[in-house]
């Protein structure tokens, strides 16, 4: 498959995997009155849906990153594991009473040393995932194709059947 034609591919996955992401937003906000911590349950309902929209924002704009091949799929993936985890570890909270990590959502809950284990562990991968998405579309931005229209590296990797 040709880089352009992978890049329309994910940008297209990324687009539609933004809207679930924001409609399941949409949907924890009909449920904020039935959470442990309704404040929690709020930054789930807000987290879904800016995190759809960030997913929708990343789809517009995939097709214009300069990346390789491995690179591409890799800040894809880090995207949907951030955007989706971001969203799942605050409705988590909402659920369990947890979240002891984000004080002002959680208004003093704290729930049993394994949820806040699942809560910190997702709160924190997805804080390394995004931060991984952004430097990589950044530079997916910031480079300058080849006459080919790819990034000179792919041409070296071909040559070396890499």
């Amino acid at each position: 498959m040709p880089e352009g034609t992978l890049n329309e591919a994910l940008g297209h996955r990324l687009l539609q995997l933004g809207v679930l992401l924001f409609l399941l937003g949409l949907l924890t906000g009909f449920a904020v009155p039935l959470f442990v911590n309704p404040r929690m349950g709020l930054s789930s309902h807000l987290e879904g849906i800016l995190n759809g929209l960030l997913l929708m924002v990343l789809g517009l704009l995939w097709p214009r990153l300069i990346l390789t091949r491995g690179w591409s799929k890799a800040a894809f993936a880090l995207a949907i594991y951030g955007t989706f985890a971001n969203w799942a570890a605050t409705l988590l909270a909402a659920y369990w009473g947890a979240g002891a990590s984000m004080p002002l959502a959680a208004m003093g809950h704290r729930g049993t040393s394994l949820q806040e284990g699942i809560v910190d562990f997702l709160l924190f991968s997805l804080s390394f995932a995004m931060i991984a998405v952004s430097v990589t579309v950044l530079r997916g931005l910031t480079s300058r194709p080849s006459a080919s229209g790819f990034r000179d590296e792919e041409k070296v990797e071909g040559r070396h059947g890499r």
